[in-house]
């Protein structure tokens, strides 16, 4: 991959976007990882305002810490990027506490999980809404398009997708040719919902450059019965979350009614 090509035709593109839609610039969630790293750099070579959000709900101090550590890299070398902090941490408690107990707790994590995205999203979007700004989604192409590894109306409630049509292992070539903190990219990538240490590895089963030859492999046609071993366990994976979150990667669904009912 030309790695300066690819960063000068994703920054015009961004620019031209924000442009033709008479907005401001950007804002981004900054999590302390390397999908939101790339995209806050990305939206700051703009040369547009770029507003950065550090959004902890209970996080863990190393994730703050990558994150703002971050954000003073970009404002050390772009102008025009801001960041402004918001705990979050408190909204959810009440949140949480307003809401009735389960029986199975274990669902109600799963489900608090997604609310943090959520959360966030609004927050997003409130900034957004008062200053002009257009919301940068972060996620890449293994995540959106592959095992829909995000939150529905959550990290994946954004305006444009700025990194979406790259491979994680590209992502991480990006951001090595802009020069983004090394402890960002050494850190292993979480979804950073669970206030504790647990890796997307952890959660999914596989590593993203396992996924990513899973994704390549279904998109060629290529079954199970193909492989053996760990690539068959792979590709297992792969198709289960590949399945289990179309709903999140398909167009949400429309009822046409047909027309002689209406008349």
């Amino acid at each position: 991959m030309n790695a300066e090509k690819v960063c000068n035709h994703i920054v015009n593109w961004l620019k031209e976007y924000a442009v033709n839609a008479g907005m401001n610039g950007f804002v981004v969630g900054v999590s302390g990882g390397i999908d939101s790293a790339l995209t806050s750099t990305l939206c700051a070579r703009t040369g547009l305002d770029v507003l950065c959000l550090e959004m902890p709900i209970h996080q863990a101090e190393n994730q703050v810490s990558r994150a703002l550590n971050h954000i003073k890299w970009l404002q050390s070398n772009y102008s025009n990027v801001r960041m402004t902090q918001v705990n979050l941490t408190p909204v959810f408690d009440q949140m949480v506490s307003a809401f009735p107990s389960v029986t199975n707790e274990e669902d109600r994590f799963m489900s608090l999980a997604n609310t943090r995205a959520r959360l966030r999203m609004t927050s997003l979007y409130y900034f957004a809404a008062l200053e002009k700004l257009l919301v940068a989604g972060t996620g890449n192409k293994v995540e959106d398009f592959g095992v829909g590894f995000y939150t529905k109306y959550g990290d994946g409630g954004v305006d444009l997708s700025p990194i979406a049509d790259l491979l994680k292992t590209e992502v991480y070539e990006l951001a090595e040719y802009l020069g983004v903190n090394q402890e960002i990219q050494d850190a292993p990538p979480t979804d950073g919902l669970w206030g504790d240490d647990r890796t997307d590895e952890d959660q999914i089963g596989a590593s993203y450059p396992e996924l990513e030859w899973a994704m390549k492999m279904d998109d060629e046609g290529k079954t199970a019965d193909d492989f053996s071993g760990r690539e068959r366990e792979v590709f297992h994976i792969f198709k289960r979350y590949n399945k289990a979150n179309s709903h999140k990667m398909n167009p949400i669904p429309v009822c046409e009614v047909p027309v002689h009912l209406k008349k």
